[in-house]
């Protein structure tokens, strides 16, 4: 026994009775509030999930004691962003002053991010208060009971109600012989004899089951084959759109070219036609044609509207020199 001194252990479940035991072997309450919390157990009068206010994945939430009266959220979200993404963030108030209740629960993205803080985050310094960090007993503690109810965990010794066996005050090892028998008709779990941890260790939190695991991997596997349906559709749709929209062009395009035959007088048997498979170089080169032709036809209507003009001008030359001859000769006869 003398080995077992410094030995303490954790409960993975909870009964009024043995919470307030120091040792986890107590049988008969042994004051007011356990006798409460074990009649709230015994008529199921309490329902963990019957809170709407309470969401988020428990296996990514750490529940935080012990704050100050002046911490806020925005100060607590970004002390324990440290150790994480946070998700999702509660800190409890009362509900008719409004004024902190001093803990808050905070659901973390994934559980790594949730062990960590609960690794790290345990007796950490916010606006000079000592807070304590634990899983969400709420809903993951078999038999939970809240302090309200006379049951909890933890504890200061001017209250008179300690709680035994959570992270902050754990059980001690028995030293003496251990009830087995009545603990076995209280329904109560026995102390891991010969399994005791240090008080220096840290008791790991419930892990997810597997099967919410592997639930939770089909879903979101699931959910990544939706997403690349979904973005192969939107491509696609994408293209069928781009393929009408260069439709579209290309029929435009046709008008014009059909508007400036007709306007500059050329016919249509003259030029190659467009059809629904011409690339686009085809049409830039046949665009390119167009415009020489174009050139053309404004360069030879100039040539001959200034070819006329220069044979108007000749005429008239032609009429005014022998006037002119007649006028010269008939003054040098005077």
């Amino acid at each position: 026994m003398s080995s077992n001194i410094n030995s303490v252990f954790y409960a993975e479940s909870y009964h009024p009775i043995q919470a307030g035991s120091i040792d986890g072997t107590d049988i008969l309450p042994h004051d007011n509030a356990v006798y409460r919390a074990l009649l709230c157990s015994n008529a199921a009068l309490y329902d963990p999930t019957g809170d709407p206010k309470i969401i988020g994945d428990p296996y990514c939430t750490v529940f935080v004691g012990r704050l100050s009266h002046l911490t806020t959220e925005p100060t607590l979200h970004k002390a324990m962003s440290k150790y994480g993404r946070v998700k999702n963030l509660r800190l409890v108030r009362h509900i008719v002053t409004g004024a902190s209740r001093r803990f808050a629960f905070v659901e973390f993205e994934t559980e790594r991010e949730m062990r960590r803080a609960y690794q790290d985050a345990h007796h950490a310094i916010i606006d000079d208060a000592e807070i304590i960090v634990d899983y969400n007993r709420q809903k993951l503690m078999p038999g939970w009971i809240p302090r309200r109810l006379g049951g909890g965990l933890g504890g200061r010794k001017e209250s008179g109600q300690l709680r035994f066996g959570g992270r902050e005050r754990p059980f001690r090892a028995p030293l003496q012989p251990i009830p087995y028998e009545d603990l076995k008709k209280l329904g109560i779990t026995p102390p891991p004899e010969g399994r005791y941890m240090s008080r220096f260790q840290v008791p790991s939190p419930p892990r997810k089951p597997r099967k919410l695991v592997e639930k939770e991997e089909y879903s979101y596997k699931r959910s990544s084959v939706d997403r690349e349906e979904l973005s192969q559709r939107s491509s696609s749709m994408e293209r069928d759109e781009h393929r009408r929209t260069v439709g579209r062009k290309q029929d435009s395009r046709k008008r014009s070219y059909v508007e400036e035959e007709s306007q500059y007088g050329k016919s249509s048997e003259d030029r190659p036609e467009c059809s629904p498979n011409t690339t686009s170089i085809e049409m830039d080169h046949d665009y390119k044609w167009r415009t020489l032709d174009r050139e053309e036809h404004y360069h030879s209507r100039s040539n001959a509207e200034g070819g006329e003009i220069s044979r108007k001008r000749s005429s008239r030359d032609k009429e005014e020199r022998p006037s002119k001859r007649h006028r010269h000769y008939s003054r040098s006869n005077h």
